[in-house]
C-alpha cells in the first residue's frame, strides 16, 4: 500500500512537534518506600518533522510507548532515541501525567491513609537530553494580613505548589513533596479526626504565610539541594474571601 506519510511536502515549513496526546497507559514509576508503585500515565509524545515530509507514523508511537516498562530518566531517553530511529525524525519529546500516591499520617491520632499528588516529567532528546520532573502538592496558606487585623480567627485556604526541577542527580518525588509542605502554613491530610483538625487549625494560624512566601520559602529550600540545578516554583492561593485566585512565580537562572 502507498505510503502516503513519506510523500514529498513542497510547502517547505518544518514542524517542531508532531505526535499524539493525551494517551493512557499503566507505568510502574519508582517509589522510595517500596521501591515501586503502579499507576496509570496520560502520554504526549511527539517528534520534529522535516520540511520536505508530508506526516509521521502516528501508530508507531503507541507502538514504542506499549513497550514501556518501569519509568525512569535512564528508560525514557531509550524511548525517545527508539522514537526518532523508527520516526526518522532529529528530535523526540514526551510527557508524562500521573498520579503519584504517598502514605501519609495524620498529625495527632496518627491514622494511616494514602494522599495522592499530581506528578510529570517531561523530556526531550535532540544533541543532549534533557529531563524535568514536576510536582503540584496541595497545601494550606494563612493570609498573615487577616490574622493580623482581625480580633479572632483569619481566612485561610487551600492552595497547590507547582515545583518543576532540573536534576543533577537523583531525588525523590517524596523529597519536593516535603519541601512544599514545610514551606506552608500546613500540609492537608486526606483523613483526620477531630484532634488533628484542632491542630492543623491551630499550626495554620500560628505560621501565617502569603503565596510569595511560600513561594520564596521554597525557593530557599531547592536552593539548598545540591543535586537541583535548576528550578521553578509556581504557588496558587483559592482564596476562601475573593472570587479569584492568588499566585507567586519564581525560578532560578541557568549558569
Amino acid at each position: 500500500m502507498e505510503d502516503i506519510q513519506k510523500q514529498v511536502d513542497t510547502r517547505n515549513i518544518a514542524l517542531k512537534k508532531v505526535g499524539i496526546k493525551d494517551f493512557k497507559c499503566p507505568i510502574s514509576v519508582l517509589d522510595r518506600e517500596n521501591k515501586s508503585q503502579n499507576t496509570i500515565a496520560k502520554i504526549d509524545a511527539a517528534v520534529s518533522l522535516s520540511h520536505d515530509i508530508k506526516g509521521t507514523h502516528m501508530s508507531r508511537f503507541v507502538e514504542i510507548i506499549s513497550e514501556m516498562d518501569r519509568i525512569s530518566p535512564e528508560n525514557i531517553e531509550k524511548i525517545l532515541d527508539n522514537m526518532i530511529e523508527k520516526l526518522d525524525s532529529e528530535s523526540a519529546y514526551m510527557k508524562i501525567d500521573f498520579d503519584y500516591f504517598i502514605k501519609k499520617l495524620s498529625p495527632v491520632t496518627k491514622i494511616e491513609s494514602l494522599t495522592d499528588v499530581k506528578c510529570y516529567y517531561e523530556a526531550t532528546k535532540d544533541e543532549e537530553f534533557k529531563f524535568l520532573m514536576g510536582v503540584s502538592v496541595p497545601v494550606i496558606t494563612l493570609c498573615p494580613c487577616s490574622k493580623a487585623i482581625s480580633e479572632f480567627g483569619a481566612h485561610n485556604q487551600r492552595a497547590v505548589v507547582d515545583i518543576l526541577v532540573d536534576m543533577n542527580g537523583f531525588v525523590w518525588i517524596e523529597d519536593l513533596v516535603k519541601i512544599a509542605e514545610e514551606s506552608s502554613s500546613s500540609p492537608v491530610y486526606p483523613l483526620i479526626k477531630r484532634k488533628d483538625e484542632k491542630y492543623i487549625t491551630e499550626q495554620s494560624y500560628l505560621n501565617p504565610r502569603f503565596v510569595e512566601d511560600v513561594a520564596r520559602e521554597v525557593a530557599l529550600r531547592l536552593e539548598k539541594t545540591e543535586k537541583i540545578r535548576w528550578y521553578s516554583v509556581k504557588v496558587e492561593s483559592m482564596e476562601s474571601i475573593h472570587n479569584h485566585s492568588a499566585f507567586a512565580y519564581t525560578e532560578k537562572s541557568y549558569i
